[in-house]
């Protein structure tokens, strides 16, 4: 009986020697410190769900920006503001784009008022203008698209203006995400330069990102 209980007791100790050194083991081991374009989509691009313009759910990082070089600005349908000619400008920005567009380079519009804004009216919006492959308006809800304002840099420092939303139009966003290479520019200059202004993010694209070759 003693026998059996020394050996039990051996055979014990021999596992709590071995978890002792697999858990030593495992607290030396270093945690993986996160890459740059990691720590900025964590930043900047929250993984909100929005709805494009024919009504098809999507994640923002995951769906629309990761592995992309993309174009981005805000917007509303019913705005006498600059909107109709920042986005009378991007259907020229398009077309200079030509093939690109939806290959390798993505634009996406979003409203800045969802609660009006619902696919199908963005979907008439973007048929008005003869929207092609690779361009999509978004919407979601009101709170995701206000923490996307605020996270791609669209806010104004004075919370008077920064309260109205006709001063959040005005500008546009791009960039490579693989290559964390970002930008911006007034939507109102000249198409030509915009689509020079994107080629500062543009290719080499790094080790594994999505799009056609140039």
């Amino acid at each position: 009986m003693r026998s059996t209980r020394r050996r039990t007791l051996a055979a014990l100790a021999g596992v709590a020697l071995l978890c002792g050194a697999a858990f030593a083991h495992g607290g030396r081991e270093k945690k993986r410190v996160k890459t740059p374009r990691e720590k900025l989509a964590e930043r900047s691009f929250p993984n909100v769900v929005l709805t494009t313009h024919e009504g098809k759910k999507v994640r923002f990082y995951d769906d629309l920006m990761k592995d992309k070089i993309v174009l981005i600005n805000f917007m509303y349908v019913k705005c006498e503001g600059t909107c109709p000619g920042t986005t009378a400008n991007l259907v020229k920005v398009q077309k200079l784009l030509g093939p690109r567009m939806g290959k390798d380079i993505f634009m996406y519009s979003i409203t800045l008022k969802p609660e009006e804004d619902t696919p199908e009216t963005l979907r008439r919006y973007a048929k008005a203008y003869k929207v092609g492959p690779g361009w999509q308006f978004l919407t979601g809800a009101p709170a995701d698209v206000e923490l996307l304002r605020r996270k791609l840099g669209f806010i104004d420092r004075d919370p008077a203006r920064d309260a109205d939303k006709s001063n959040h139009i005005g500008m546009l966003r791009w960039g490579n995400e693989p290559l964390t290479l970002w930008a911006g520019c007034p939507g109102s200059l000249a198409p030509e330069k915009i689509v020079k202004e994107i080629g500062l993010v543009d290719w080499p694209k790094a080790e594994g990102a999505k799009g056609g070759d140039r």
